[in-house]
C-alpha cells in the first residue's frame, strides 16, 4: 500500500514573535516495512537556521529557528510512504510468558544492561498508578504468553473506555481518564503503556497516522484521517513479530480501534510518551495569545484529497 500524507500546522499569534526555536517530528520512520519514497517540509516564514538529524530511537527530527518578527508560523509536511503489514503471521499464543520477560528486566548486580528497560519505567505523561496495574492484572495470569495477554488488554481498554473527540487535551492526567472512562487516542495509548509498565513490561508510544478504512477491511477507524497514537509492547521471540532491525521484538497494538496495525497505519515516531514525539513544539519570545490549526490528509496515493481533522 502506497500512501500520501499531508500534515499542516499553523500558529497565529496576537502579537509578533521576535525569536523562535522549534523541533519537528514530521518525517515518517523508514525501515524494512515502511519506506519513505518522498518527503518535503515547507516552513513559512523561512527559518534562518535549519538542521535535520536522527535521534537514538531512529526518529527523524528537524530543528529550526526564526529570528525575524512574525505573526504566523506555517509548517507543512508532505510524505509518500510504502507500508507493508508486519504482523500477518502473528501467533500470539506461541510466544514467551510475560512474567518471564518481566523478570529479565529486574535489577541484578553485574547482569547485562537490557536497553528495553527504559520503556518499563514511568515517564512524564505515564506515571505509576496502582489503578493501572489493577486493571491490567485480569489479563496477565502467571505464565500467559505476553502477546496473547497484551491483545486481550487492548480489547478490554477498547470495550471499557469510550472514544470521545475533544473530551480531553494532552495535559489531562491519566487519573482523570480512568475516572471518566473516556478519552482520545493519546489517552488510550498512555493508558495501555502505563498498564504494561506497571507489570514490568516495556511499552513504547507510537505517533502516526491512520486511514479511515484499513486496507485489510473492517469498520471505520476511530481517530482516522488525523494524527493518531498507539503502543508497542516488547514481545521478543513471539512468532510473527520482527526479530531483526530497529523494530525487533516490538508488537504494535491500537487500543483505540482494537486492532493489530496493518498497512493503514503510518508510523511517524516512537518514544516513551507524547512528549518525546510531539509533531511540532518549541519555545518563543513574544507572540501574546495564539491559535493553533492542524490539518491532516492521508489517502492511498493517486486518490483525491479528503481533509481530516488535526488530532484524534
Amino acid at each position: 500500500m502506497e500512501l500520501t500524507v499531508q500534515h499542516e500546522t499553523r500558529y497565529d499569534y496576537t502579537a509578533p514573535v521576535s525569536l523562535a526555536h522549534h523541533l519537528a517530528h514530521l518525517r515518517p520512520l523508514h525501515d524494512a516495512h515502511q519506506q519513505v519514497l518522498a518527503h518535503s517540509l515547507e516552513i513559512e516564514p523561512a527559518p534562518g537556521q535549519q538542521r535535520d538529524s536522527v535521534d537514538d530511537q531512529g526518529n527523524a527530527q528537524c530543528h529550526f529557528s526564526l529570528a525575524q518578527p512574525h505573526r504566523r508560523l506555517r509548517v507543512r509536511a508532505a510524505s509518500q510512504v510504502r507500508v507493508r503489514p508486519r504482523f500477518a503471521a502473528l501467533a500470539p499464543a506461541a510466544g514467551p510468558a510475560w512474567d518471564t520477560l518481566a523478570a529479565r528486566l529486574r535489577y541484578v548486580a553485574g547482569a547485562p544492561f537490557v536497553p528495553e528497560l527504559e520503556y518499563a519505567l514511568p515517564s512524564p505523561y505515564v506515571p505509576r498508578l496502582r489503578e493501572l496495574r489493577d486493571f491490567a492484572a485480569a489479563s496477565f495470569a502467571p505464565g500467559r504468553p505476553v502477546a496473547d495477554a497484551a491483545i486481550e488488554l487492548m480489547r478490554r481498554i477498547h470495550a471499557g473506555f469510550r472514544y470521545e473527540s475533544r473530551s480531553t487535551d494532552i495535559d489531562t492526567p491519566l487519573t482523570r481518564v480512568l475516572e471518566q472512562r473516556r478519552g482520545v487516542c493519546q489517552d488510550f495509548a498512555h493508558l495501555m503503556a502505563g498498564m504494561l509498565r506497571m507489570l514490568g513490561l516495556p511499552a513504547r508510544y507510537v505517533s502516526g497516522y491512520l486511514l479511515t478504512h484499513a486496507p485489510e477491511g473492517g469498520a471505520r477507524m476511530q481517530g482516522a484521517d488525523a494524527s493518531h497514537a498507539w503502543v508497542q509492547v516488547w514481545c521478543p521471540g513471539t512468532p510473527g513479530v520482527p526479530d531483526t532491525g530497529a523494530g525487533a521484538g516490538w508488537l504494535d497494538l491500537d487500543p483505540t480501534n482494537d486492532v493489530v496495525p496493518g498497512s493503514g497505519h503510518v508510523r511517524l515516531a516512537i518514544g516513551r510518551d507524547f512528549g518525546d514525539v510531539t509533531p511540532l513544539r518549541g519555545v518563543i519570545r513574544g507572540g501574546g495569545r495564539h491559535t493553533l490549526t492542524v490539518g491532516v490528509d492521508l489517502r492511498p496515493t493517486g486518490q483525491n484529497p479528503q481533509s481530516g481533522p488535526g488530532d484524534c
